[in-house]
């Protein structure tokens, strides 16, 4: 679900944007803040791309039955309320 490697770049430019004199402390840094993002994303209440494209494939078929089932409710009721 998330990706990884988005994640590692997200680190690194954490790393890079540190003043030189921190730079000692880059690559723990990039570590912990990769550790840190990767906790903090997972906590959240998210989907992957592909789910939410299944998921919204499967929203507009089901649009479209319901547009073509209340057409024929349309219908039989204009059929029961001429034969009244």
């Amino acid at each position: 679900m998330i990706n990884s490697k988005k994640i590692e770049e997200m680190a690194k430019q954490l790393s890079d944007s540190l003043p030189s004199g921190l730079k000692q402390f880059a690559g723990e840094f990039e570590e912990r803040s990769k550790q840190v993002l990767q906790n903090q994303l997972l906590k959240l209440d998210m989907v992957s791309r592909e789910e939410f494209d299944v998921q919204q494939h499967v929203l507009l078929k089901t649009r479209e039955k319901l547009e073509t089932l209340q057409a024929q409710v349309n219908e039989l009721e204009k059929k029961i309320n001429a034969a009244d």
